[in-house]
């Protein structure tokens, strides 16, 4: 199933769960203009063909203390794809990167990794990014503020 296989009640299901996914039943189907029944249908069958991929808490990092984001552009000594699949499942077993993008630039990764502090950046830099498989070189870009992070996705 892809987006050319949804039609309209489909997508609002979507958007309806993209912004309160704690949404009941009865609330989703009354804001998509269907009963319950085929709403719950519809549900069904977006998670098992996994276009709804799960559910989850978000959370606040500022409040936690998580303040210090920083983006690092990776370049890579080795893009052939087996240096690329030790590089993707060693990274993401690292739970100060939030994201990590392969790029077409004139590097390989960007990495965006959140911390607590500079000091704890330098650490996770050094000691764990640094010792990825096939890492030739960092660079950093530390973030001043954050002016839009969406979790939600776009309306589709």
């Amino acid at each position: 199933m892809d987006f050319s296989d949804l039609d309209r009640h489909d997508i609002a299901i979507l958007n309806e769960l993209s912004t309160d996914g704690r949404i009941s039943i009865a609330d989703l189907a009354r804001r998509i203009g269907l009963s319950k029944t085929p709403t719950q249908t519809r549900l069904k069958r977006l998670e098992a063909e996994g276009i709804i991929t799960g559910y989850r808490a978000l959370v606040d990092p500022i409040r936690l203390g998580l303040d210090h984001v920083a983006f690092v552009e990776v370049k890579l000594n080795d893009t052939r794809e087996a240096a690329l699949a030790k590089f993707n499942a060693a990274v993401t077993r690292l739970p100060e990167v939030e994201q990590a993008h392969l790029m077409a630039s004139h590097f390989d990764y960007l990495l965006k990794v959140r911390t607590r502090s500079m000091s704890d950046y330098r650490a996770v830099l050094g000691e764990k990014i640094s010792a990825l498989p096939h890492v030739a070189s960092t660079s950093t870009y530390v973030a001043m503020q954050a002016v839009k992070e969406d979790e939600a996705l776009a309306p589709l």
